[in-house]
């Protein structure tokens, strides 16, 4: 298809898309099934239409300008809104699917489900291709800005068009280093609060959070000495030290391995609620409702057994 208006090639947007996408003409050649050639012509007829160099080299690797940037979001929802346009009955061939999904989340995400979601993707979509994005230390439109996809995990979407659904609840646990002293005896909140010094985990550097509020109420306090951005940072520090760290009920699969014991938090502790997020203008495209089905179904088979709540402090409904 090639629609033109006043000499424009609409098809650029297309090229556009997936050369912002790779930042590498012969990465965006390989995906629209081009020859490096061809789309180096294109690069250049996307720049003289924007009266701007899109791309630049950078060393060995190529970047795009600040104009780039501030309409790739734009470019992203047009060429997505003229898919939706010519989608047949609102199916997808998976099989014939050549696309790029982005996923905003936290690294565990990737490290849990990772291996079970690229195994459906090759059996069902092999030519999909899924980018996750680690959340930024700032809160941004990625959904509405179409720097993502989709967004799963606790979610931080606060953008009121947004698409929210809920898949299950998640609980925190406690974690630290085998023959740890705080595991010889019961765990008490003074005993969890004044035993070792303690690592959170925060995209944002925060030292505090709902441990610090429900300590308070007890009139307890615990001493944070470092903030990490990952769990998996995190896991690896507490093997090491005498700290105590927080991780979830789900994240097993990453604790488990390396030997760290989890106790239940000896409080009551808000759940973990985790879901999914879209833009709207993804409600009628196929293939995006396949990928949200995809951890759908993740979710039924990962989810924690109890999880919603510490089961020793439980929540009551509504709570």
């Amino acid at each position: 298809m090639r629609v033109t208006q006043s000499g424009l090639d609409l098809n650029l947007l297309v090229a556009l898309d997936v050369l912002l996408d790779e930042c590498s003409v012969s990465g965006a050649a390989a995906r629209l099934h081009l020859s490096e050639p061809a789309m180096s012509r294109t690069l250049g007829r996307i720049r003289k239409a924007l009266g701007d160099p899109v791309l630049v080299r950078a060393g060995r690797t190529m970047v795009p300008t600040p104009h780039a940037l501030a309409i790739h979001g734009e470019v992203r929802a047009v060429v997505e809104r003229a898919r939706g346009v010519f989608l047949s009955g609102g199916k997808v061939d998976l099989r014939a699917l050549s696309r790029t999904f982005t996923v905003l989340a936290q690294d565990t995400l990737a490290a849990v489900s990772g291996p079970a979601l690229f195994a459906r993707i090759d059996r069902e979509a092999p030519g999909v291709r899924l980018r996750f994005l680690m959340e930024s230390h700032v809160d941004g439109p990625f959904l509405r800005e179409g720097a993502a996809d989709l967004e799963v995990g606790v979610l931080d979407t606060r953008s009121p068009e947004v698409r929210r659904e809920h898949l299950y609840n998640d609980r925190m646990m406690g974690v630290v280093r085998p023959g740890h002293p705080l595991l010889d005896g019961e765990i008490t909140p003074a005993r969890f609060a004044a035993a070792a010094d303690h690592v959170t985990v925060s995209r944002r550097g925060r030292t505090a959070g709902p441990v610090d509020t429900a300590l308070a109420e007890l009139g307890l306090s615990r001493r944070v000495v470092a903030s990490v951005g990952t769990l998996p940072s995190s896991l690896f520090i507490l093997l090491s030290s005498d700290l105590v760290g927080l991780t979830s009920l789900r994240a097993r699969p990453l604790t488990e391995p390396l030997g760290l014991r989890t106790f239940e938090i000896p409080f009551a502790l808000p759940p973990l609620p985790f879901g999914m997020a879209w833009h709207p203008r993804h409600d009628a495209d196929p293939a995006h409702a396949w990928l949200r089905e995809c951890f759908r179904q993740l979710a039924r088979e990962e989810a924690p057994e109890g999880g919603g709540g510490n089961p020793l402090f439980p929540v009551p409904p509504g709570g």
